[in-house]
């Protein structure tokens, strides 16, 4: 959990926000001697940097594309420092109950889930550059923006400094996440779709602006003999598809072959330029805002991705294994979830 946390964490780097924070987590309650108990998990992590004369401001004036002006209208009051609910401060509970599922995921079914940085503004890392079935964690956190492409991790790099120096920011970018070893069924037909599910979850990470799934907007290109993922049996029996654009999901449903997505960022709404807006009485005014904030958020995504990734999928996961208690419908097409020394239907959850 804390090794997930640290990958989110303010002031890892220069391309983030230079606010500085530990976020070193107490487990209260829910787990004694490194093992679950069954009850709660309760986490505590600190804030130890915070600048509330930072939003001095803030508490007359709506930042442009902030939260501030819809909070105001909904609820007739907010939160001036830091955001409040608005803030990415409340993705620490994301990534620590995500670090649980990711835990649970990987002991029962093996899966593996990675994101990594795959566009900053203008700079596009090709896709036929990373290799899904071997890429590595290790690969991702090898540099500070988290693309596994070192000639394009230095492009990204470059492109965050030239905005960060002149007090502006970009997103602007693209967080690539892959999902290897999934088990099959996972999702339903038409009310809990898995990509719906997952696009669900990404989609209520701050600053989230789009996603795809499989090969999303590219596959408007294309006929359907063409985008189509043909069957085929391996060598070990197994049916498998030789592409995939499906993105590991076919009619809702995973289907065994790798999950791949995408989900973009637009760039941090508040940073030191001068900008138009106006006043909760509706004065217009000039506002140039203080404190310090992230040049470029898609780093710092990519923990809180795979987090999201990873609660739907426990979720799905533990809906399957109840319904194929009762349903066992085409047991043979399914591959069962395995622990050492256990058989396939004495897998607890």
């Amino acid at each position: 959990m804390q090794f997930e946390l640290d990958r989110r964490r303010p002031g890892q780097s220069r391309i983030t926000t230079p606010r500085k924070e530990t976020d070193t987590c107490r487990i209260l309650s829910g787990v004694s001697e490194g093992v679950t108990t069954g009850t709660a998990i309760t986490v505590f992590v600190p804030n130890t940097d915070q600048r509330g004369h930072d939003y001095s401001e803030m508490s007359i004036a709506y930042r442009p594309s902030h939260a501030d002006a819809t909070y105001d209208m909904k609820y007739g009051v907010r939160a001036v420092q830091g955001g409040g609910r608005s803030s990415a401060r409340e993705t620490i509970g994301r990534v620590a109950a995500g670090a649980v599922a990711k835990k649970i995921l990987k002991n029962l079914a093996g899966t593996e889930i990675l994101a990594y940085v795959s566009q900053v503004h203008k700079v596009v890392l090709p896709e036929d550059l990373i290799d899904h079935d071997t890429l590595t964690l290790d690969l991702i956190e090898s540099n500070i923006v988290r693309c596994p492409d070192p000639e394009y991790a230095d492009k990204m790099i470059d492109a965050i400094d030239a905005v960060r120096v002149r007090g502006n920011s970009i997103g602007g970018g693209v967080v690539t996440c892959i999902v290897r070893s999934c088990p099959r069924g996972l999702g339903s037909p038409v009310f809990d779709k898995l990509e719906a599910q997952l696009a669900e979850a990404v989609m209520s990470l701050p600053a989230t602006k789009g996603f795809e799934i499989g090969s999303g907007f590219a596959g408007t290109f294309l006929t359907g003999s063409e985008h189509n993922d043909e069957f085929f049996t391996d060598e070990h029996g197994r049916i498998r598809t030789r592409t995939n654009r499906s993105g590991g999901i076919q009619g809702g449903i995973s289907n065994g072959e790798i999950i791949s997505m995408r989900i973009a960022f637009k760039p941090t709404a508040t940073g030191h330029n001068k900008q138009h807006t106006v006043t909760r009485d509706k004065k217009e005014m000039e506002l140039i805002a203080h404190g310090r904030h992230d040049p470029c958020v898609v780093p710092r995504a990519v923990p809180m991705v795979e987090a999201m990734v990873a609660l739907v999928l426990l979720d799905q996961l533990m809906a399957q294994h109840g319904q194929c208690n009762l349903f066992p419908i085409n047991p043979n097409l399914q591959e069962p979830m395995l622990l050492p020394g256990l058989e396939p239907n004495k897998v607890p959850l």
